[in-house]
């Protein structure tokens, strides 16, 4: 059983990756379209470039992670060697030199792609180490819901002060708002990587003898059917959520027309998340993991459906539907990462070796893919409909961002749940391989 203060020490991890990753996700887009002044169909084309140089950089560092051997264990190190270099980069992700359109372009280009490079070696690491905490399955939906809470809160700090921090710091050049504003997330960041570091422990070790080779592992990693459910839901929930998630902005400033409300418009939804992260423990605890997670996104869906039926006046309604979408989605959450946990497990069960750091970069590649392709997804739709920054938009444009902000989303959930019907490891199966896991290191005195 883990302390509370070891789960909370590896949640303030979760605190400072989504210091980065809720600020790409919610105003990266954002930041390059209207305060660095790029095409949102270019930018909506990088992201999806950059996940490609992710396809060979993910499952690298994986099985990197899976073949260090240090004093402070195969995933830890990773924090207190990279906590520094990440908050580097995140600062020049938000910079904005005096370049040519092309070359802010290339900038854009260079200095996203080292953030996503440095964001890959030290979250996957991080990611990894939250399923050698403890062998307990019941625990692991424990140790998610406390990282995504304070995960959450991380998200929180980004919706509630990126906007009043960039106004202040700046004093009205927004480009030098944003670049201090990271300035302080990055430094703030670091000291919660030292502090998850100092206060976690491995203890689920791999076999002593294991030998891993790289496209060995790879092909074992297949024969895993639970792993490749898991990977197509992943890319599919991701593009949905942050699709949403990007036009978020576009959907207050341009449909809503309120663009003072931006803020708190996104705070609110953080809230939501960070709620639903609290009670999926709950749920988990009276539900079958699989079913309360397809349930999950059909509740998620039908929200957004719902959505695209309030009035552009019917401001409230809105405020309150984000609330409730953010909410259920994100109560699913921590339940996805346990089930990567049970993924690991059940491969090793399978095939009698365990390849920790591969499956969840693997799995975290296709996180990615989908953060790309929602990104992606939301430059091109926007100037599908021929969106132009900081000026008022024409209906058709607005009908746009509506349809876009709502019924994309709720295709995506639906076939989320969709493929989670085929997930195979029920609560009881997911025991059943526990417990044989546990016969055979009293066996053999190793896992």
């Amino acid at each position: 059983m883990l302390t509370k203060k070891e789960k909370m020490a590896y949640g303030l991890g979760d605190t400072a990756s989504n210091i980065i990753f809720q600020t790409v996700m919610l105003f990266l887009t954002f930041f390059y379209t209207d305060i660095f002044g790029i095409s949102p169909a270019i930018v909506g084309s990088m992201f999806l470039l950059v996940r490609m140089i992710d396809a060979v950089t993910d499952p690298l560092m994986g099985a990197l992670a899976d073949r260090t051997n240090s004093r402070h264990g195969q995933y830890r190190p990773y924090l207190l060697w990279l906590a520094l270099p990440f908050a580097f980069v995140s600062v020049l992700a938000f910079t904005t030199p005096d370049f040519s359109e092309q070359g802010k372009v290339i900038y854009a280009f260079v200095s996203y792609t080292l953030l996503m490079l440095v964001y890959t070696a030290i979250n996957i690491p991080y990611s990894a180490l939250g399923g050698v905490l403890t062998s307990d399955p019941d625990e692991r939906v424990s140790v998610q819901s406390y990282r995504f809470v304070f995960g959450m809160l991380g998200g929180l700090l980004v919706t509630a002060c990126t906007i009043p921090m960039v106004n202040w710091l700046g004093q009205g050049d927004a480009a030098r708002g944003y670049q201090l504003t990271m300035l302080l997330m990055s430094i703030f960041g670091l000291v919660l990587f030292l502090l998850c570091f100092f206060g976690t422990k491995e203890r689920v070790q791999p076999p002593k003898d294991q030998q891993l080779k790289f496209f060995s592992s790879l092909g074992q990693l297949w024969q895993n059917e639970a792993w490749r459910v898991l990977c197509v839901a992943a890319v599919l929930l991701l593009t949905g959520m942050v699709l949403r998630n990007t036009l978020a902005i576009y959907y207050v400033k341009y449909y809503l027309g309120r663009d003072d409300w931006i803020t708190w418009f996104m705070t609110l939804g953080m809230i939501g998340n960070i709620l639903g992260c609290a009670s999926a423990q709950f749920v988990s605890k009276r539900m079958d993991k699989v079913r309360a997670y397809i349930g999950l996104q059909c509740v998620a869906a039908l929200i957004c459906l719902l959505s695209f039926f309030v009035g552009a006046e019917q401001w409230l309604l809105a405020f309150g539907l984000y609330f409730a979408w953010c909410f259920f989605l994100q109560m699913a959450t921590p339940m996805l990462w346990a089930k990567m946990a049970d993924t690991v497990d059940y491969g090793h069960w399978k095939t009698g070796t365990r390849i920790t750091g591969l499956v969840y970069s693997s799995i975290i590649f296709f996180i990615k893919l989908g953060l790309a392709v929602g990104g992606a997804l939301a430059g091109w739709l926007l100037a599908f409909h021929q969106y132009q920054p900081n000026v008022v938009q024409t209906v058709e444009t607005q009908q746009g961002i509506l349809w876009s902000f709502t019924i994309w989303p709720a295709i995506a959930s639906l076939l989320v749940a969709a493929v989670m019907s085929r997930y195979i490891l029920t609560r009881q199966r997911v025991h059943q391989v526990a417990d044989d896991l546990q016969q055979r290191q009293a066996g053999t005195g190793s896992v």
